[in-house]
């Protein structure tokens, strides 16, 4: 059971630099992806770096990106870059999330699911990425699929492996 906050607190308030290069319609605002990715940020106190770049792209940027570094041909809905920064560069850049508004339309239609609350699933799972989360093996898929449940009941938005 989480103790984590139901709203994040000032310290644990994400800063955001939205990128939009999609001409689509319905994008998450700002103080969407703030909202977002501080609610991940609560379940992590001691984590000092709360800044993210979101990129909102069209398929041929997420697929070229999924290519090159994932070595996958095909588009997919988030990408996670975790940011490094040398030992003696103290920076709190938290990494970049790049969303294909195009694939997270498409399957928030196919489950049948509001786009806003796919979203915010698609954020969450790539910001919990962005602190090192993973789900290549089945414990730690069950680790982070936990915590977004718990993420997302938060904000009231239903369990999303759930089949509907």
């Amino acid at each position: 059971m989480s103790s984590a906050p139901i709203s994040p607190s000032s310290q644990h308030l994400a800063v955001i630099d939205r990128q939009v290069a999609t001409e689509a319609d319905l994008l998450p605002s700002e103080s969407e992806l703030i909202d977002w990715v501080s609610r991940v940020l609560a379940y992590h106190p001691a984590e000092t770096r709360h800044e993210v770049t979101v990129r909102l792209v069209e398929v041929p940027e997420s697929q070229a990106l999924n290519r090159d570094y994932r070595g996958k041909d095909a588009p997919t809905n988030v990408l996670s870059f975790p940011f490094e920064a040398p030992p003696e560069v103290p920076l709190p850049l938290l990494g970049d999330l790049v969303i294909c508004h195009e694939i997270v339309a498409q399957e928030a239609q196919q489950q049948r699911k509001p786009l806003a609350q796919h979203y915010a699933h698609m954020v969450i799972h790539g910001t919990l990425h962005l602190l090192g989360y993973d789900h290549i093996e089945d414990d730690e898929a069950e680790a982070m699929e936990h915590l977004e449940r718990d993420i997302l009941a938060d904000l009231e938005i239903p369990d999303p492996y759930v089949e509907t």
